[in-house]
């Protein structure tokens, strides 16, 4: 008795119930269930057959033979005899030549090499890797390894071909296979000689292998055989299936040439006795046909040939093949129309019958239609002749351009059906349609068509019509109009009054600058569309950014253009007189203040002039600010900006009075002139009236001894400029000039008080820097050049020279990267300084330049050690804690004070010890001011230099020393002055270069301590005191903000009130500036809805809400049944179907929660009036879904296979409430005697992945979005 087990689900039953339908109806009956035996539901896989099996077995269920699959990987073994080793030597075996050949070889080819040394001492090789691999590899080794031989095979000259295969495949192949090198004479060469070179066992496989293709090419010949043209088609017969038969049954091929080729040559290739063979039955058929077969001609239009010959020559073969005879057709390019019938004389008639048939079969007919008219015959998108060519597909229509015929070609019913129908449309489009053509001027075609087509698609759309305009490359001015005959009348007469506006219409060229230009159009556009919309009948065209042009066209009616030109030019007057820009010269340290705290002063002086104000960037070398705007503003801007630099410093300002046509020549070329004077006079501002202002008014200002002296210069220059004007230019190394200006401008001003002359030097920005300009009178500027001139030459004579130097004094020239070396070299035009080596001890330094340059560079070093030898050193005690604010930013104050007082200022190093006297907690890392000081050696600072300028420094570092000012400021503002992470107390002392004391929040002070330079004190405060009335305003502020009432609302309005995604909530809180808190979840209150704000703002939002509250109590709530198979449908993708049902009826719609006791209960909630639709419209939508639902079920359950379980459909049980079995099959494995079943529902039998997860309740609404 077989065993039974249960293997799988239910499910696994159903999938599986297809297999052996049909077996096993026949033997079981229906009624019955089946239990397939373990083999039939699992065969096995096939083995491989044993050598006694039969062919004649069932092949297993699994299939037929499978293919073995081949290793990738191969592995070859061969043996090179003593004698034929190239090297002999043993006694370095796997280490000599033998072993770096296969070392290069395995790394060329990627074969694996295996050496050894067998008994007869001959070499053993073993070579791993993939066939490809391993078949170059053994050629390699062949050819280096082992002696080579050659040998000599003589084949026939036309078997070469053969050897070498096609791209000369095979004879690759045959060197691989045979390890040899084969070389075959080229075909120009008369030698039949192949040479084979290899080993001895590679010759002979060689020769073997060419020996037998030459045999095998002895074996065949080729035949040709020049039959009559005419005779093909009987030798070929019909669909060339006689040559085919003839070609199988004697293994030859027979090569007839087709009919479009005028050849007589049939080529039979083959073994020899199929070659004969074939030769033999091809020449009896054509003596037979040549014997028995005799011709008609019959004359045939030439129009109806090709449907003789049918598509590519099948009717000509069907006629041959059902009469036996065949048709001859003249070529196409002949103008005979003879068609030649050639057969048995009792076949030619029914031959020439289909002849007739076919000829007849198809029929040409032309239809006359206008040619304006083919367009609407084919249809938009050839919707009218596509109906036609979907009826009559056999039918061919065809529209010739410019002809007034139409071409329909195919089986005559058909193409006479196709003549009617198309007739019908042209009688039909005759009736209703119409055209006309207009003569238009081609130059206002594009006017006619508008920006992007607009114009003429609006008359097209207007008059249901189409309107032809011809292309600019046909140069005609045709234009014509097709459609609706009134509404082509009523598109001619819109075209025609355009075409009489555009004649009447004036064009009209307006200059404006090109830098108006972007203005004038603003911002995308905008600005010029307002215009545009006033003028709609005006064309302005600007020209292209790239053509730098200043011509604006204006084109349209006259009157109109006119208007646009006058609105435009008084657009652009008053640009041109908001343009305005004057630039005033202001002292880099006055800026700042300018600019004031946050950009304060700036900004006011902006807005109350309406002007726009642009100052140079704060690492920027330049002084001037510039104002733009109209020029009385910008005079108003100037007076505010230079009364806030008279007030900070001592700036005097005078005017001279000089003829405005000396100012060009007094600013000199690129304000070279005016610019020396400047720097000759302290940094002065010289400003000189704009050109054509016709004012001689020239202002200097600075301080009130350099205006003087200014003064004085401008003046004398202007007598010089009036009595003679002569200017020179010199050329001199730039290297030269510092040496030749001298120190403190001694040279030059020596020259200049000589001769009385202005000598100009190039500035920094110049791009000559080699030129220096003489201006003067002819004679002062000639004596001026000639001194400059000598100077120059005895710069070009360079020395060597050298001096004593104490080594003590060597480390001041040479410390700081050679500083002080720089220096000379910079002022004595290039002077080489050059001091001995550290450690070398020598006092001679070497100077290498021109003869002037090194004497004064001598006499600096001179200078210089008098000065080091009359030093001094004077402590100063500050504090050690002012010690970093003395420093400035990154050392700048001291370094300052060393230039300007020349002494070496040396700071202590810091000591940690400060920390123990404090008495309480600081802040900013400072001491208060309070602890009582006592100099220590870490608070000492060391001045050294010459005696009077220590003292001058040491006051000067003194007043460095800051002072501690208090500020009262209320300790409720601390930690607003203090800022988000210390940001607002932080920007306060960067701005104003100060440090600011806060107390202890515990302490609960009122003062805060300023520290820092008595001025930047005295600006902190101030400071401090407008940042407190700031808070004391926010503060009133926020109380008056703070208001707050509580109003009731049901809670079950809120949703509601706050809306989707809280759009109305957050309306009424823009509308009325107020803050709307709602009751928390956990809230005992929560209808209670607290608003925050101004008073007044608040009343006015409760209000909002009592009447939103008003009219959703004015709603009802009304619940339907639907099928919860269809809540997913109406919802839609993400909601969007019932959003957009709930925007359409004005209403609320909720469905249930995935486990709610009333899965189908919908609630509709809104208007009356508006519910009743919804839920009409929603019941409509659950009845259209079911029936969807219910169609798609019982298509289904008929795709659903057979199941043998259960006796009902689809494996459903019977209804007796028993359990199916799942999938049982009888003599398992597993069920043998001694085996146990296995327990599907054991855990350690079948053990699980890791934790099980339990299924989401997925809601009908889709995922959830996070």
């Amino acid at each position: 008795m077989s065993s039974v087990a249960v293997l799988t689900p239910e499910s696994f039953a159903e999938h599986r119930s297809g297999l052996k339908d049909q077996e096993m109806m026949g033997c079981v009956p229906e009624d019955e269930a089946y239990i397939p035996t373990y083999l039939e539901a699992f065969p096995p896989l096939p083995e491989k057959g044993a050598p006694g099996e039969k062919a004649g077995e069932v092949a297993p269920a699994w299939g037929g033979k499978i293919r073995p699959i081949k290793a990738s990987v191969i592995t070859q073994v061969f043996h090179v005899p003593l004698e034929e080793r190239r090297y002999k030597d043993n006694s370095q075996f796997g280490e000599g030549e033998e072993a770096k050949v296969c070392l290069d070889i395995m790394q060329r080819t990627g074969a694996h090499i295996e050496l050894s040394l067998a008994k007869d001492q001959g070499l053993s090789i073993m070579v791993t890797g993939k066939l490809d691999s391993v078949m170059k590899a053994r050629k390699e080794i062949v050819a280096r390894l082992q002696t080579q031989a050659s040998a000599t095979i003589s084949i026939p000259k036309e078997h070469h071909r053969f050897v070498i295969g096609k791209n000369g495949e095979k004879l690759q192949e045959l060197e691989l296979k045979t390890a040899t090198k084969i070389a075959i004479p080229r075909p120009d060469d008369p030698s039949a000689n192949i040479r084979v070179t290899g080993t001895k066992e590679g010759i002979e496989k060689a020769r073997h292998e060419i020996l037998l293709i030459s045999a095998e090419q002895d074996k065949r010949a080729v035949e040709r055989l020049s039959l009559e043209k005419v005779f093909h088609p009987f030798i070929a017969g019909p669909h060339n299936r006689l040559v085919q038969e003839l070609s199988q049954e004697t293994g030859a091929r027979i090569s007839v040439p087709p009919p479009s080729l005028l050849k007589d040559e049939i080529v039979i290739t083959g073994e020899k006795e199929g070659v004969a063979l074939a030769l033999s039955r091809i020449r009896a058929i054509y003596d037979d046909k040549k014997r028995k077969t005799t011709t008609i001609s019959v004359e045939v239009k030439k129009t109806q040939h090709k449907y003789i010959i049918g598509p590519k020559g099948n009717t000509l073969q069907e006629i041959l093949e059902a009469t036996g005879v065949s048709v001859e057709i003249p070529p196409l390019d002949s103008g005979s129309e003879t068609i030649i019938l050639r057969g048995e004389p009792d076949k030619l008639g029914p031959a020439l019958t289909q002849v007739y048939a076919k000829a007849k079969s198809v029929m040409l007919v032309e239809v006359t239609a206008p040619a304006w008219l083919h367009r609407f015959i084919i249809g938009k998108k050839g919707q009218n002749i596509g109906r036609i060519t979907q009826q009559l597909p056999r039918v061919h229509i065809e529209f010739t351009d410019g002809d007034e015929r139409i071409s329909l070609e195919g089986p005559t019913e058909e193409v006479e059906l196709a003549q009617d129908q198309i007739q019908e449309i042209i009688k039909d489009l005759l009736v209703r349609m119409d055209y006309t053509e207009i003569s238009i001027d081609q130059r206002f075609h594009r006017h006619l068509i508008g920006k992007n087509g607009a114009n003429i698609n609006r008359i097209k759309e207007q008059y249901k019509v189409s309107v032809r305009i011809p292309q600019d490359s046909e140069r005609s001015g045709l234009v014509r109009i097709e459609g609706d005959p009134k509404g082509v009348q009523l598109a001619r007469r819109e075209l025609t009054e355009m075409v009489q506006r555009m004649e009447n219409e004036r064009t009209k060229d307006l200059i404006v600058e090109h830098k108006f230009h972007r203005t004038i159009i603003g911002q995308k556009g905008e600005k010029i569309k307002e215009v545009r919309d006033k003028f709609p009948e005006v064309i302005i065209n600007f020209p292209d950014p790239a053509q730098k042009s200043n011509i604006v066209q204006l084109r349209g009616p006259k009157s109109e253009v006119e208007k646009c030109a006058k609105f435009l030019q008084k657009m652009i007057a008053d640009l041109i007189e908001n343009s305005f820009s004057l630039s005033i010269p202001i002292f880099k340290q006055f800026h700042k203040n300018i600019i004031g705290k946050g950009g304060a002063n700036i900004k006011k002086i902006r807005e109350e002039t309406n002007t726009k104000i642009d100052l140079p960037t704060e690492n920027s070398n330049s002084e001037m600010i510039v104002i733009t705007g109209k020029k009385g503003n910008c005079d108003a801007a100037r007076e505010r900006i230079l009364a806030i630099q008279r007030e900070l410093a001592n700036i005097k300002e005078a005017e001279v009075t000089i003829p405005a046509k000396l100012h060009n020549s007094l600013i000199g070329s690129k304000g070279c002139l005016v610019r020396s004077v400047m720097e000759e006079c302290g940094g002065v501002h010289i400003h000189f009236p704009s050109e054509g202002s016709g004012s001689d008014k020239v202002t200097i200002r600075g301080p009130a001894g350099e205006v003087e002296k200014a003064k004085k210069q401008l003046l004398q220059l202007a007598e010089e400029k009036q009595v003679n004007n002569f200017t020179v230019e010199l050329q001199a190394k730039p290297e030269y000039h510092k040496f030749l200006i001298g120190r403190g401008g001694a040279n030059i001003r020596r020259v200049r008080d000589k001769t009385g002359a202005r000598i100009i030097f190039p500035s920094p920005d110049d791009i000559e820097q080699e030129i220096i300009t003489i201006v003067g009178k002819e004679e002062a500027v000639r004596q001026a050049q000639k001194d400059l001139e000598s100077l120059v030459q005895n710069l070009d004579n360079v020395v060597e020279d050298s001096m004593d130097v104490e080594v003590r004094h060597h480390r001041h020239f040479v410390c700081r990267r050679g500083q002080v070396l720089r220096e000379l070299a910079e002022e004595y035009g290039g002077v080489a300084v050059s001091f001995p080596r550290t450690g070398v001890n020598s006092q001679k330094v070497f100077l290498k330049g021109a003869k002037d340059c090194v004497e004064a560079a001598k006499k600096r070093i001179t200078e210089i050690i008098e000065e080091l030898e009359s030093q001094v050193s004077v402590e100063v005690a500050i504090p050690q804690r002012y010690h970093r604010a003395i420093m400035g930013p990154k050392g700048s104050r001291i370094q300052h004070l060393t230039r300007e007082h020349e002494v070496q200022i040396k700071f202590p190093e810091r000591e940690d010890a400060l920390a123990g006297l404090e008495g309480s907690p600081q802040e900013n890392g400072d001491v208060p001011p309070e602890v009582e000081f006592v100099p220590r050696k870490c608070d000492m600072i060391m001045i050294s230099g010459r005696a009077e300028k220590c003292e001058l420094a040491k006051v000067a570092l003194l007043a460095l020393v800051p002072v501690t000012e208090d500020v009262e400021a209320s300790y409720e503002f601390h930690r607003y002055i203090i800022g988000q992470k210390g940001s607002g107390i932080r920007k306060m002392m960067e701005e104003y270069e100060v440090n600011i004391w806060v107390p202890q929040p515990e302490k609960q002070l009122d003062v805060i301590k300023v520290t820092g330079l008595i001025a930047n004190v005295q600006r902190a405060k101030q400071g401090v005191l407008e940042r407190v009335k700031e808070l004391q305003a926010e503060q009133e502020e926020r109380i008056l903000r703070g208001f707050k009432l509580t109003m009731s609302v049901d809670p079950k309005f809120h949703p509601k009130i706050i809306g989707r995604k809280g759009a109305v909530i957050s309306q009424i809180r823009k509308e009325h500036d107020v803050n709307i808190q709602f009751p928390d979840k956990g809230d005992e209150q929560q209808d209670l809805i607290v608003i925050s704000g101004y008073e007044g703002k608040v009343e006015e939002a409760c209000q909002a809400i009592r009447q939103l509250v008003a009219e959703l109590q004015e709603m009802v709530s009304q619940d339907v049944h639907l099928d919860p198979r269809t809540h997913a449908r109406i919802i839609g993708a993400r909601g969007k179907a019932i959003r957009k049902l709930m925007e359409e009826f004005k209403v609320d719609i909720r469905f249930p929660p995935p486990n709610s006791d009333e899965p189908d209960k919908v609630t509709v909630t809104g208007l009356p009036e508006t519910v009743d639709g919804a839920i009409d419209h929603l019941l409509n939508l659950e009845e259209e879904y079911i029936l969807s639902m219910t169609e798609t079920e019982t298509l289904a359950s008929y795709m659903k296979p057979p199941s043998r379980f259960g006796g009902g459909k689809g494996g459903v049980d019977d209804g007796n409430g028993g359990a199916t079995k799942g999938f049982v099959v009888r003599d398992a494995p597993w069920n043998a005697a001694g085996n146990k079943a296995p327990d599907m529902t054991s855990a350690e039998d079948f053990p699980t992945f890791g934790t099980g997860i339990a299924p989401k309740q997925t809601s009908a609404w889709g995922p959830k979005k996070f």
